[in-house]
């Protein structure tokens, strides 16, 4: 028997129908983010480690031919590490398991170049999981850095390596819990011990790794982890060695034209590209050393704090993840010189986003799609909401009032990139003496944009959306007064 509703129920049931409707959220604008580089978007800043074989003979990319007897820390501690990152403010650490020259900080089944035959623990030892319960204990995520290239062993450039290469990794995703982050380098083939062989091998790196069963076997056994390398599929390099994207960066890429360690890659394809195919987000990586493993005689050589506070301005602060790297020393502890600047960068940081001064404040937009897409979405501290214009609208003003005259010099800005990365243009004005000046004319916007502009005093600050590839979707806007 069919229920008979009152006439006023009817009516007010086709007028939510008829809301809803045009309040229905945009459309996507591919290409868009998998749930598994959302949740790494949002992790932000982590450490890489590079501690191996080389910390022990002074090398950057040892040879291969090292015996792994000279792989002996005196005070190998994890949790240090650890903890060092945690109070840093970081949210993970990648670990360096095998660089090039083959050594493997597990006891891996399928070779003897490892920590099983070194004098350290004898013999009993494993780094990866001392790391994987430490940083358990600290709540940070655990990566895995994996080098493709193997000059230790012999069967480096034949078919029989790719076998060697898949068992590995199937080791390192099953042994070692959940992994947030597999990294690949690209640098493949060259000169080598080789198992004896003393010669050059070179690869061809389009297509000697089969990458395509490579992530199959990630895909399988880590679900959840991202890839990186130039060409992603996840995550892509950001094309320098010195942490910072670009004034332009798009999460696009041209993924299908791109392969691991091909030459042209930082010129052509390290910003990414507004008509990019795939979703693959940058990741700018950087020492905070002159190199990438532990050299005494660079214990003076800490990057400054005004240095690493630039270089992460202009990775985070420009739709980047920032991989810092932290050389551990021959004691197997990071540096206490090392871990002074990272509290005193972790302060700093804190410092400068210590108050949203945006908060509270009265925010209006001169285009709105509905009532679920206001622009007082932007200050509600859900990243989940956000502002979006109606579906023709690409040019679109926010403007925020303060309660008072404020002293500014920061604004945080992030697009709903579920929906995808959509912004070209835009540019931040201030009221100033009832005027307004504009401080900043800028392209895209992405995960996260911050701005930097020299001190001013206002009460009002405009947002304007001047080119976008369709109506734009922003869920945070933050003011900040960070002191210089």
């Amino acid at each position: 028997m069919n229920p008979v509703f009152p006439l006023q129920l009817i009516l007010l049931l086709c007028l939510s129908a008829c809301s809803n409707s045009t309040d229905a959220p945009p459309d996507p604008v591919h290409p868009i983010p998998s749930a598994r580089q959302l949740a790494w978007q949002e992790l932000e800043y982590y450490a890489f480690i590079h501690f191996n074989m080389n910390t022990f003979t002074e090398m950057e990319w040892g040879f291969g031919d090292e015996p792994p007897d000279r792989f002996k820390p005196t005070e190998l501690d994890c949790r240090q590490w650890a903890r060092v990152c945690k109070d840093a403010g970081m949210s993970g650490i990648i670990l360096t398991a095998k660089h090039h020259d083959g050594f493997c900080l597990w006891p891996s089944e399928y070779t003897e170049h490892s920590v099983k035959n070194s004098p350290w623990r004898n013999g009993e030892g494993d780094v990866v999981q001392e790391l994987a319960n430490a940083c358990r204990e600290y709540n940070l995520k655990i990566g895995i850095y994996y080098s493709p290239w193997d000059r230790n062993h012999p069967d480096y450039g034949k078919p029989e390596y790719l076998t060697y290469m898949r068992n590995q990794l199937r080791e390192l995703m099953t042994n070692y819990g959940e992994l947030f982050e597999i990294w690949f380098d690209g640098a493949n083939g060259g000169t080598g011990y080789y198992g004896g062989a003393n010669e050059d091998r070179r690869v061809d790196k389009l297509t000697y790794y089969d990458w395509g069963n490579i992530y199959t076997i990630i895909r399988n056994l880590q679900p959840d982890a991202v890839i990186f390398s130039d060409a992603g599929p996840d995550i892509r390099w950001v094309g320098n060695e010195r942490g910072h994207a670009y004034p332009t960066t798009w999460s696009n890429l041209m993924r299908d034209s791109i392969y691991p360690g091909m030459s042209d890659y930082a010129k052509k394809y390290a910003s990414g590209q507004e008509n990019g195919t795939h979703w693959v987000p940058a990741e700018a990586d950087v020492s905070i050393r002159p190199g990438w493993y532990y050299h005494e005689s660079e214990d003076q050589k800490v990057k400054s704090l005004a240095h690493l506070l630039e270089i992460y301005y202009e990775s985070i602060g420009m739709n980047s993840s920032l991989l810092l790297n932290i050389p551990v020393d021959k004691r197997g502890l990071i540096h206490e010189n090392d871990a002074l600047r990272l509290r005193e960068l972790s302060t700093r940081i804190a410092s400068d986003f210590a108050v949203d001064l945006a908060t509270g404040s009265t925010i209006s937009a001169t285009n709105t799609r509905g009532t679920n897409y206001t622009a007082a979405n932007l200050t509600d501290g859900d990243q989940t909401t956000y502002w979006a214009t109606s579906d023709k609208t690409i040019q679109a003003s926010l403007t925020l009032e303060l309660d008072q005259q404020t002293a500014i010099n920061r604004i945080l800005v992030q697009e709903y990139i579920t929906l995808g990365q959509r912004i070209k243009a835009f540019s931040i004005d201030i009221l100033v003496e009832n005027e307004w000046k504009e401080v900043a004319s800028e392209t895209t916007i992405g995960y996260k944009r911050i701005l930097r502009f020299p001190e001013v005093e206002t009460r009002a600050v405009r947002l304007n959306i001047l080119d976008a590839k369709a109506c734009p979707t922003i869920s945070n806007l933050e003011i900040f007064h960070a002191f210089e």
